[in-house]
């Protein structure tokens, strides 16, 4: 069974989120404030942690900070903000992805599910690698990404990608020129079962540019084609 922790100071989102993801067959550990979250957490390790940003005590964003630098573990934020800095900021410290408050609680189950089932898929390919000589990176220029260890590098530098930003490029990395409709980005990056828009993925895209920018202001190998879809760009 696995352990999701909700941390939230609405009683009413604990209550009614609980119950959504403990009728789905989780076990729920729930958190009214950053500063127990992150004892409890540390402590006993759940599969993924949802996290809401404004908290007493100590913020999302802060606990974020605190639990990666001892666990490397899934994390959902939960928003009522829509200033985009704060979200790349989340993003950029390792959060996997963003829903906004007011939220469906079938969307926030079913991108956990998502998420916990890609999770679980990376470990079980590493496990069952059949030779250390294997490799599991894909290099396309100075674009190197290793899907065992989960890193991606751009010119020898670190860039920072959620698990669906690491899909969603690896996806247009794969065939270079090849245009990749946002449908099949989104069977990339989320499984059947998760319905999401095309917003949802353009905004996957923008956050990938801003994110290899920070580390090469001059990037620009993933193109857009209006009313059809992306590619990466072939030297």
């Amino acid at each position: 069974m696995h352990t999701i922790a909700l941390v939230d100071d609405d009683r009413n989102i604990l209550t009614s989120v609980s119950i959504a993801l403990e009728s789905e067959g989780y076990r729920v550990e729930t958190y009214t404030d950053g500063v127990s979250a992150l004892e409890g957490l540390v402590a006993h390790p759940p599969h993924l942690a949802i996290l809401d940003i404004k908290m007493p005590r100590m913020d999302g964003m802060e606990l974020l900070r605190r639990l990666r630098q001892k666990l490397d573990i899934p994390v959902i934020f939960l928003t009522s903000k829509d200033e985009e800095i704060d979200e790349l900021f989340g993003l950029k410290m390792g959060a996997d992805d963003f829903i906004t408050k007011p939220f469906s609680q079938r969307l926030l189950v079913e991108r956990a599910k998502a998420i916990l089932r890609r999770a679980a898929g990376r470990e079980g390919q590493a496990a069952t690698r059949s030779t250390p000589t294997e490799s599991a990176s894909l290099e396309r220029g100075q674009l190197v990404m290793d899907q065992e260890r989960h890193t991606c590098t751009w010119k020898d530098r670190p860039v920072t990608l959620t698990v669906t930003e690491f899909l969603i490029l690896h996806a247009l990395a794969q065939r270079p020129g090849v245009v990749k409709s946002r449908d099949s980005l989104m069977d990339a990056a989320y499984d059947e079962q998760v319905y999401v828009d095309d917003r949802t993925i353009d905004s996957h895209i923008k956050r990938l540019r801003k994110k290899f920018k920070m580390v090469d202001n001059d990037f620009d190998m993933i193109e857009t084609l209006y009313g059809v879809g992306y590619r990466f760009r072939e030297d």
